[in-house]
């Protein structure tokens, strides 16, 4: 089972398919699970009895993704994500990797500008990647998750922790919206990042 993606080349080629589940992802997940499993009765003794399942949660993710930077996010967003992956990972062994989440001014001008240079114009770069000044990666509030899978359950459960899908060609981006939690609204999905 895929998802469908839409990616554009350079001289604005669509291409759109379907991003495979990766077998190894399927032996991540059952490892990971695992891993959290064996490190709750050290975290159960390091915690003091509070907060075990996500102590160890948090432990088996850096064992599964150990170059993970949360730091930068707004600390809203930043909890939201980390209740959302546990939850994922104890309710539906379900991982939520972090790609990219905050990024500083310098490098998504950085991106913007080479996007610029491989599509040929700022509109034509605005469909994947927007200036610093209107990123909510600079601002702390997106997150970019992996794999697909937990992509598509953060995009099925995001509404009770305040994360949303907000670009309809990008499964993996995802806003921290907390006025929207719990609502049964939604933030307004863009068909791109720049509209």
């Amino acid at each position: 089972m895929g998802v469908t993606y839409v990616r554009r080349r350079r001289g604005g080629e669509q291409l759109v398919g379907q991003m495979p589940v990766r077998r190894r992802d399927h032996a991540y997940r059952h490892l990971t699970v695992l891993v959290a499993t064996v490190l709750l009765p050290l975290a159960a003794l390091v915690t003091g009895g509070g907060r075990v399942r996500e102590r160890a949660c948090e432990w088996a993710f850096r064992v599964r993704y150990p170059f993970e930077d949360l730091t930068g996010l707004t600390p809203g967003t930043r909890a939201a994500f980390i209740a959302a992956r546990c939850a994922a990972l104890w309710h539906d062994a379900e991982l939520i990797g972090l790609t990219s989440g905050h990024r500083m001014y310098a490098e998504q001008r950085e991106l913007f500008e080479e996007a610029v240079r491989s599509y040929g114009s700022e509109s034509a770069a605005r469909q994947w990647v927007l200036p610093p000044e209107e990123s909510s990666h600079v601002r702390g509030r997106a997150l970019d998750v992996r794999p697909t899978e937990g992509a598509r359950w953060l995009e099925r459960n995001g509404d009770r922790f305040g994360l949303y899908r907000t670009y309809a060609n990008e499964w993996w981006h995802f806003e921290y919206w907390p006025e929207y939690r719990g609502t049964g609204r939604q933030p307004p999905m863009r068909p791109t990042p720049g509209g």
